[in-house]
């Protein structure tokens, strides 16, 4: 069912409300992280045999890129090279610089920064093949100069994974990938096992089980954020084709669990009508209709008419989209309004599937409303930021008494002497 509602509507604030991390997850991922910790290798075959089928001994897999590239169309090669190369110089754009500036009396202080040593990387493979989230990921890794990057993506039955993923992954610089997938790969990245070393950070996107999984390990690894079932917002004030409308909510909710949003907020009843029904007659047509109808059946998709395009961007904000697209007149001019967002996507010839595939911005974004207060993937999340201070004499010596005050505050007198030791006279 797709409803229609006024901006006031208890529906939508339901419909804001959906959770980061559903509950039922939570449980499931638990059990599964701590038989992960506790056996290893055999829990990671045990729930890779028993989710994915895949019962193999060996958990790694190899690349040949060169055997990849014969066995892969030709257009499709050209497709993943071209999204690696605009990520990559986007990446790099990206990256913080290192800073420094001089203080009163001859000093120094700034900034500088460090590539984690090794990382893990989630690519979901379910329902889908994400070969862009290869690239949207192991390339960040990579410009930030992370030496060691672990991928892990689930195998088939077969134990076999697509080989468009593996090319992308070899592409972007994965130095280790592994058939494993769900909540035992998280746990394998996270605490080590007998194939696989423990890594720093795990990122990336997954479904319920994994975005819980990865929310659990906090503390023992660091994480990106919570990416969780994929959502879309579109604001509208009618100036764009409303086939273009449907089209772009349809392309979040086909992702297949069932737990996509697509929200649109709109100016006009009538625009909203003849939404729906173009929505409902797309939909139909999709490879994944069955798919698209469980998030329909859901409550996924809802359509939200406000007044103006002022109130549908307060709307949207407290959304807080992963994705947002500004399907509006001037919309590098509303886009200043937004604040909570994982993407904005402004213009009508900006559809969302460009930021998915090829655009340069890493599609790894905050969902469930995480966007109000985390931002997406960027290579520095693969980094550690170091801040220095190199003091002269004389920079000690004009700040000494602050020290001196906040020591007495403190009771830290330690902290005092460590200063007024430099000053005794031998």
């Amino acid at each position: 069912m797709i409803n229609i509602v006024k901006a006031k509507d208890p529906v939508l604030d339901e419909f804001c409300a959906r959770p980061a991390f559903p509950e039922q997850a939570e449980k499931a991922a638990r059990d599964i992280l701590a038989d992960v910790k506790k056996n290893g290798d055999a829990a990671v075959r045990k729930y890779a045999a028993k989710f994915d089928g895949f019962a193999g001994e060996s958990l790694r897999e190899q690349v040949n890129m060169v055997k990849l590239e014969r066995k892969i169309d030709k257009k499709i090669i050209a497709a993943v090279k071209d999204a690696y190369s605009r990520v990559l110089s986007f990446s790099r754009n990206s990256l913080r610089k290192s800073w420094a500036t001089r203080t009163g009396n001859g000093g120094e202080v700034g900034e500088f920064y460090s590539p984690l040593d090794r990382v893990g990387l989630y690519i979901p493979g379910g329902t889908a093949p994400l070969a862009s989230t290869a690239i949207m990921t192991v390339t960040l890794a990579q410009v930030a100069g992370v030496k060691e990057i672990v991928a892990c993506t689930p195998a088939g039955a077969g134990g076999t994974v697509n080989p468009v993923l593996l090319y992308a992954l070899g592409l972007a610089g994965a130095t280790e990938i592994y058939k494993v997938g769900g909540a035992q790969a998280i746990g394998m990245m996270a605490f080590g096992t007998e194939s696989c070393r423990k890594v720093q950070k795990i990122a990336g996107p997954g479904n319920a089980f994994v975005t819980a999984a990865k929310r659990q390990v906090f503390g023992y690894v660091a994480i990106d954020q919570i990416a969780g079932p994929s959502e879309i917002a579109v604001l509208t004030d009618g100036s764009v084709d409303v086939r273009w409308i449907a089209a772009d909510m349809l392309s979040q909710a086909e992702h297949g669990s069932g737990l996509e949003k697509s929200l649109c907020v709109c100016t006009s009843e009538t625009f909203a009508e003849s939404l729906r029904k173009e929505i409902v007659a797309q939909a139909g047509e999709l490879s994944r209709k069955k798919m698209v109808k469980k998030v329909i059946d859901a409550g996924g998709i809802l359509i939200v008419v406000v007044n103006s395009v002022r109130e549908g961007l307060e709307v949207v904000n407290k959304f807080a989209a992963e994705h947002l697209e500004l399907m509006t007149k001037d919309a590098k001019k509303v886009m200043k309004n937004v604040h909570s967002a994982g993407a904005v996507f402004a213009g009508p010839w900006t559809p969302e599937a460009a930021g998915d595939f090829v655009a340069g911005p890493s599609h790894v974004l905050p969902t469930g409303g995480a966007a109000n207060m985390f931002s997406g993937l960027v290579p520095d999340d693969f980094r550690r930021r170091h801040s220095y201070v190199a003091f002269t004499k004389n920079d000690l010596r004009e700040t000494k008494d602050t020290i001196y005050a906040f020591a007495e505050v403190e009771g830290l007198d330690g902290h005092a002497k460590s200063a007024s030791v430099r000053f005794e006279t031998i």
